[in-house]
């Protein structure tokens, strides 16, 4: 039995329909299901092709309405063949939302682009078709076309952007081995990792993920669990010891007894996490949208009851002219520029941060960054490098530190263990040549032992020394301050006396205390979260001025503690790097991934930080302040062009000074609020980060 991923029922494969995905096969329990697992793909897929489709023929149109070249068909007809299927195909959608919206009684942006483009399409056909009625040659239907063309490029951006949220979902799930190794009747069996019931007995190597959680009832082993709890050491594992799915066994044979399976393992409640946080993100309201539900329905109002007066009373019975002034109000309020207010500043801001290494995956998070108020920092692999590195020598006995360090990396040369690594680096790295022992040998949960020009040396924490008899109390206040300074100590020993102590940590990444330090002086409250003990969590803060500071904390729980600071009234941004941080970037309001980081946190996040500085959270900030101010600037232009000649285009100069806004002129104004728009946002390439 296999569980569907779309509705979580559990499918018999053989009955399910299948649908393979890089590679993993997906079982689903109806056509329904999978349907629904791939409406995504298709609806952007159609997005592609009709967005091409216009911007096709309305390029053309826009061509052809300058270039009288085509033959057999008057000029304005085969612009009229040309711009119809876009203002029917292409434009559908906006009719489509039109109609919804006037179900409920409202208005959008829908609204305004349909009303607009309708309004230069069925002057121009007029003009195409009954010249007699407007005596002039003059159509739009390139307006009408490339109006269009645009705003659908706008919203194929968009929905990239959006879509590819669902391959967080997709990589997490790829985390999951498809097999294990169970005893079955006394002997090794390979099953489908679907297979696995609570209570089976899994057999785990050295290099292989863990397929489901579990307790360990045989062995001892070092299990890499980075991805899940961002801890960067490995955890030693012995009997009794919970293991959890997906996490790594780095050195030796454990066995264990598998107690959460499907459903209930860890990694996929943080895929359930995940999901719930993308799908209850609530969609922003733009500005655009809101004045546009008062000035759609005024504008239609405007041209009608301007219609209807000279009709009737200005002009009584001159239909075409009381039809052109319907159609000016109608094309004077077109929504060109109002379509392009937003879209081009957000394309021109996310390009910039691109240009300095923001990745901006949609207007929606742009726009959102302007309004932190707390951002949540995760400590390992985003404040700090990830890694461990040697951070203190201290010698204890006849050796120097440098001696020390050389004895010591001789020791750990062979060794898998980060901790082991990380000293044969740090001596490498002062340039000290590490030989080969002659004799190596690793004891599980403790340390290394080897032995090296006649010398019996060990290496590891005060449990080896123990065992091997080695007096260690001289040395224990020494030990207990580095600790407290978050620091992993191990003991080394030559000949059963303590040589001196090597201290390891995490390492700042370069310029995090600069980024805090500039959130702090930008009124940003810095928060820092992590899995890592509160001791070590601690002594990072107090390096970077963090006064609050959130350690010990699992995967799920820190989903939880964005919720709760969300229902506090904050604007929260949360920024990390790993698979754990993932339900939490997906719960905050704008979710910042770490360049380096995993995949799944990448596809997460709704920015990503491409070169790993830090500071550049400080330029997202800035660079979405500058962004939203261009919009609002770009909506009052755009409002204020389309809003000041409606007198004008109504006639109210006309038994003045007998001035009429012809449609030319109308198509002019809302050019000039287009070129207006563009020009404003194009300011923006001028923004240079201030934190850099």
């Amino acid at each position: 039995m296999a569980k569907d991923p779309i509705c979580g029922m559990y499918v018999d494969e053989k009955r399910g329909i299948t649908r393979v995905v890089r590679g993993r096969t997906y079982y689903f329990c109806s056509e329904s299901c999978a349907r629904e697992f791939e409406r995504p793909e298709i609806e952007l897929r159609k997005l592609k092709y009709i967005t091409a489709f216009s911007l096709t023929l309305g390029a053309l149109t826009f061509l052809f309405s300058f270039v009288h070249v085509l033959p057999i068909l008057p000029n304005n007809v085969w612009l009229f063949l040309l711009a119809t299927p876009v203002q029917f195909i292409a434009g559908w959608r906006f009719y489509k939302g039109t109609f919804d919206a006037l179900k409920r009684f409202s208005t959008n942006m829908d609204t305004l682009i349909a009303t607009g483009t309708s309004a230069a399409w069925i002057y121009s056909t007029i003009v195409t078709f009954f010249p007699a009625v407007f005596i002039t040659e003059k159509v739009y239907f390139d307006t009408a076309a490339l109006i269009i063309a645009l705003i659908l490029t706008g919203n194929l951006l968009e929905s990239i952007a959006k879509g590819r949220t669902g391959e967080a979902v997709r990589k997490l799930m790829e985390l999951q081995p498809t097999m294990a190794r169970v005893i079955r009747e006394g002997k090794e069996v390979e099953v489908p990792v679907e297979h696995v019931r609570v209570g089976d007995i899994l057999v785990i190597r050295s290099g292989e993920k863990v397929p489901v959680d579990g307790v360990v009832i045989g062995g001892h082993s070092s299990v890499d669990e980075k991805l899940i709890t961002g801890e960067n050491i490995p955890v030693e594992k012995g009997v009794g010891d919970e293991v959890i799915g997906a996490t790594i066994n780095k050195v030796g044979m454990i066995k264990i007894k598998a107690t959460k399976v499907g459903a209930d393992t860890t990694l996929s409640q943080i895929i359930m996490l995940v999901q719930e946080a993308q799908v209850s993100r609530a969609p922003i309201q733009r500005l655009a949208d809101k004045v546009s539900s008062y000035f759609v329905p005024a504008v239609i109002l405007i041209a009608t009851i301007s219609f209807l007066g000279w009709f009737f009373i200005g002009r009584a019975g001159d239909l075409p002219f009381a039809l052109t002034i319907f159609i000016s109000i109608l094309i004077i309020a077109c929504p060109c520029a109002l379509g392009l207010a937003t879209p081009t500043a957000i394309m021109v801001g996310t390009g910039k941060g691109a240009e300095y290494g923001v990745l901006i995956k949609g207007g929606e998070f742009l726009e959102k960054t302007h309004k932190l108020q707390t951002i949540v920092f995760d400590k390992t692999g985003t404040l700090t490098k990830g890694e461990p590195s040697v951070r203190d020598v201290i010698p204890a006995g006849e050796y120097d530190e440098k001696e020390v360090l050389r004895l010591a990396a001789i020791t750990e040369k062979g060794s898998e263990h980060p901790l082991g690594e990380a000293i044969v680096r740090g001596a490498k790295e002062r340039g000290i040549k590490v030989s080969d022992a002659d004799s190596f040998d690793v004891i599980p949960g403790q340390g290394v032992k080897a032995s090296y020009g006649g010398k019996k040396m060990l290496l590891g924490n005060r449990r080896l020394m123990k065992v091997n008899k080695v007096a260690t109390e001289h040395v224990e206040d020494r030990v207990k301050a580095l600790e407290e300074g978050g620091k992993t100590v191990m003991i080394f020993a030559v000949n059963k006396k303590v040589a001196g102590l090597i201290a390891v940590a995490d390492t700042l990444k370069e310029y995090s205390k600069e980024a805090i330090g500039e959130l702090q002086k930008m009124g940003v409250e810095v928060i820092m979260l992590t899995g890592d003990t509160r001791r070590t969590a601690e002594a990072i803060a107090k390096q970077l001025h963090i006064e609050r500071v959130l350690a010990e904390v699992l995967p799920g729980e820190k989903a939880d503690v964005i919720k709760k600071l969300q229902g506090e009234g904050k604007v929260v941004a949360m920024v990390g790097d790993g698979i754990n941080d993932a339900p939490s970037l997906a719960q905050a309001d704008v979710g910042i991934a770490i360049g380096g980081g995993t995949d799944v946190a990448k596809e997460t996040g709704g920015i990503v930080l491409i070169k790993e500085d830090l500071r550049d959270v400080v330029t997202s900030i800035q660079l979405s302040r500058r962004t939203v101010s261009k919009i609002r600037q770009n909506l009052f232009w755009a409002f204020f062009y389309n809003t000041a000649f409606i007198p004008i285009a109504a006639g109210v100069l006309y038994p003045f000074l007998g001035v009429l806004l012809d449609p030319i002129f109308a198509a002019v104004a809302m050019s000039m609020s287009s070129v207006s728009v563009v020009s404003n946002s194009l300011l923006l390439r001028r923004f240079r980060p201030k934190a850099q």
